[in-house]
């Protein structure tokens, strides 16, 4: 039928029967109706698809004109990451104004060097000697053995690092007393007010069957073991019952008689329980198995964080182990690139300076009598036994600071990097809380660094509208971030997430993912004497400091294997002659 006949009308009908001599009339206009059908149906759609591709060209187009905003560097005062750290407007406050003003200078007129090989590299050959050993399952005979003892149930407190911790320390110690692990539940915390439990974090099947060979891990209790009261029985074990980095011999002590009277113990809380000197190395293979390789990011934590690096970088393409180990197969690809597709490098920083830091730490930065009077407020709400002991003892802020016992400002910070030789056009990604002070605090580092970004302005609001109240969640993707990036800077080695990516970069950087840990005792040092220092001269000064921390060395003893997985059981060093050493 001619497609006129749809919009000509009355003559269809005519036309019809003109073409359907011999046929019935009814069944022409049957033929017609059904002919006008399906007419419509094509042009819907024909509309829709159209509807379709603009609804894709305009969100492409407007996750270009995103990231080109970001990597033009044109928000490094508006950006929505610094209205959300903003508490007040305020003075610009500055700690360090010679050496800020030195700084500013040499980082706009030195542009050759911000590219040397140095800044973006390991600087030791050592590093890539040593390889990732933990993937290795255990032996045979170190699998989980038929007369299992009960099950053992974790409730973890923190925050996403700290049940990190807990989680692969609850697997040596189900290991330990030959049980059975329940996968650990997450407390709710008033601090980080975080719902979200082991699943909607990490990959729970992954981790189940990645652990198999070496520990049984169920997703819940049996039922006739969920109603029992455990405290009442006595299987509830706390913080106080087991002592922090507790050696093995301790859980057998007193949990294992517990576990095989009832069949059941639950750790409640369980901080950072088991120690690391004590643990045999095929238990430290456990647990950097469960660390480095069994937790996985839930997927939509693992596309987002795809897309969160892809901008970063300007590529879309996977480009190295550590994507792999982080995303998987959700690293997504196609997603807009700037710079004609080339790699761009940045420097993330996990700064440590919220205000509960700032308060615990006793020190001062510069913001007078207002400031001492809102952090003694904070103290009286928060940590009241530290606020009493205060009214009998006296503390010098400035021994404080001398002892490297005070968190680093942003703008100590940007003094650091600006020493070591990153220049102003540096990509600075910063990971973290809310900043004390906001942004006037972030001003002088901004000034340093005019591109510096959040995860805010990097992934529109759209995107992280799943992930908002979701302090975990979020904190995930500053873990991609860091873990991701060419240079990953820190200010407070203590913390837990510096802690994890450092040690996470170590065991999959391949010797190519340098970390820079400041001395903050030798940092204070160095600032004491800004006064008469030259820029040269504090240079040097941090150059080596920094330095001094990127030397490859085995695990030291008493530290952390997460931080630190240079430790039998975890990674392997290749000789002289081309052997490994286990």
């Amino acid at each position: 039928m001619d497609a006129s006949c749809v919009v000509v009308g009355p003559a269809c009908e005519a036309r019809v029967g003109a073409t359907n001599i011999g046929r019935p009339r009814q069944q022409g206009k049957a033929r017609g109706v059904a002919g006008v059908s399906s007419w419509h149906l094509r042009v819907f759609a024909v509309v829709v698809g159209f509807l379709g591709c603009l609804l894709l060209a305009a969100s492409l187009l407007m996750s270009a004109v995103h990231q080109m905003q970001f990597r033009s560097g044109a928000i490094s005062m508006s950006f929505r990451g610094l209205q959300n750290f903003a508490r007040k407007e305020q003075a610009e406050q500055i700690m360090h104004a010679r050496l800020l003003e030195m700084a500013t200078s040499d980082s706009t007129k030195n542009e050759s060097d911000g590219e040397s090989f140095e800044l973006w590299e390991e600087p030791y050959k050592q590093a890539h000697k040593w390889k990732p050993c933990a993937a290795k399952h255990s032996l045979a005979d170190e699998g989980p053995s038929e007369n299992n003892n009960g099950f053992i149930l974790v409730s973890a407190n923190g925050g996403l690092n700290q049940q990190r911790v807990a989680v692969c320390n609850a697997v040596v110690v189900a290991k330990l007393l030959n049980a059975t692990l329940v996968i650990p539940r997450f407390l709710y915390s008033s601090v980080w007010k975080d719902k979200s439990q082991f699943g909607d974090i990490y990959q729970e099947d992954y981790f189940v069957n990645y652990m198999k060979s070496d520990v049984q891990i169920v997703k819940d209790l049996p039922p006739h073991l969920q109603s029992l009261d455990l405290e009442a029985i006595g299987s509830q074990m706390t913080d106080s019952d087991i002592r922090k980095e507790a050696e093995p011999s301790e859980f057998i002590n007193l949990a294992l008689p517990v576990l095989r009277k009832n069949g059941l113990v639950h750790f409640l809380g369980f901080g950072n329980r088991l120690g690391f000197d004590s643990v045999p190395a095929h238990l430290q293979r456990l647990r950097c198995r469960c660390n480095f390789h069994a937790l996985k990011f839930a997927p939509e934590i693992q596309r987002l964080g795809s897309v969160l690096v892809q901008r970063l970088r300007g590529v879309s393409a996977m480009q190295t182990e550590m994507d792999k180990q982080l995303f998987g197969g959700n690293m997504l690809d196609g997603a807009t690139t700037a710079g004609g597709g080339l790699p761009s490098r940045f420097v993330a920083l996990h700064m440590r300076f919220e205000v509960d830091m700032v308060a615990y730490s006793l020190c001062e930065f510069g913001g007078g009598e207002e400031e001492r009077r809102e952090l003694q407020a904070f103290r009286e709400t928060h940590f009241p036994a530290l606020a009493t002991r205060l009214r009998n003892t006296t503390v010098s802020p400035e021994e404080q600071r001398s002892l490297g016992r005070c968190p680093l400002t942003p703008e100590e910070a940007g003094l650091i990097l600006s020493g070591l030789g990153y220049d102003h056009r540096t990509f600075l990604y910063v990971a973290g809380s809310r900043i004390y002070g906001g942004a006037t605090r972030l001003r002088p580092l901004t000034r340093l660094y005019p591109n510096l970004v959040t995860k805010d302005d990097i992934l529109s609001s759209d995107e992280l509208a799943p992930f908002k109240n979701f302090s975990s969640r979020l904190a995930a993707l500053d873990f991609i971030a860091c873990a991701s990036s060419d240079v990953f800077a820190v200010t407070d080695s203590g913390s837990q997430l510096s802690s994890l990516v450092s040690g996470y970069r170590v065991y999959h950087g391949r010797g190519r993912a340098p970390t820079l840990h400041p001395n903050r005792k030798r940092y204070a040092q160095i600032l004491s004497e800004e006064g008469g220092i030259e820029w040269g001269g504090f240079q040097k000064r941090v150059r080596i400091m920094v330095d001094e921390y990127k030397r490859v060395r085995a695990r030291p003893r008493g530290r952390s294997a997460y931080r630190q997985p240079r430790t039998p059981g975890c990674m392997c060093r290749a000789s002289g002659d081309g052997s490994i050493d286990f």
